[in-house]
C-alpha cells in the first residue's frame, strides 16, 4: 500500500457523496460545501453511501490526484461527528484505509515532566 507523506493536512467530508463526481466535482465540494481551498497542500477524503469506497483528491502543483479505494467485503469505519468537516492525522488516514475505527483508538495522554529526578 502507498503511504503518505506526515506533513500533509487531511480533511474528511463527513457526509457520504454521490461516487458518480470526478475531480472538478470534489474540488467544487472542497469549496462550497467544506469551505476550503482545494489547491492547498492537503488531502480531501470522501466516502459514499455504503462506506465501502473511499475517494481521495490531492493537488500537487500541476494538478489533480483521485485516487478510489474499493473494498469488496467490509466496510470503513467512518468516523461520527457533529462536525461537516474533521481534521485528521496522515496516520489516522492510513488507519481508517486499512479498516480500523479511528475512534475506538485510544492513545496514551501527552506526558510534560518538569524534570528526571
Amino acid at each position: 500500500m502507498f503511504r503518505l507523506a506526515s506533513d500533509l493536512r487531511i480533511y474528511l467530508h463527513r457526509e457520504p457523496i454521490d461516487f458518480r463526481a470526478g475531480i472538478n466535482s470534489l474540488a467544487i465540494v472542497v469549496e462550497q460545501s467544506m469551505g476550503l481551498d482545494p489547491f492547498q497542500h492537503a488531502v480531501f477524503a470522501f466516502c459514499n453511501r455504503r462506506r465501502d469506497r473511499i475517494k481521495l483528491l490531492i493537488y500537487d502543483r500541476s494538478g489533480f490526484w483521485m485516487l478510489l479505494k474499493r473494498l469488496e467485503a467490509d466496510r470503513f469505519h467512518w468516523p461520527r461527528s457533529q462536525e461537516a468537516v474533521l481534521t485528521l492525522t496522515t496516520e489516522e488516514l492510513h488507519w481508517l484505509l486499512d479498516g480500523i475505527n479511528i475512534a475506538a483508538v485510544r492513545r496514551h495522554p501527552v506526558r510534560q515532566y518538569q524534570s528526571v529526578g
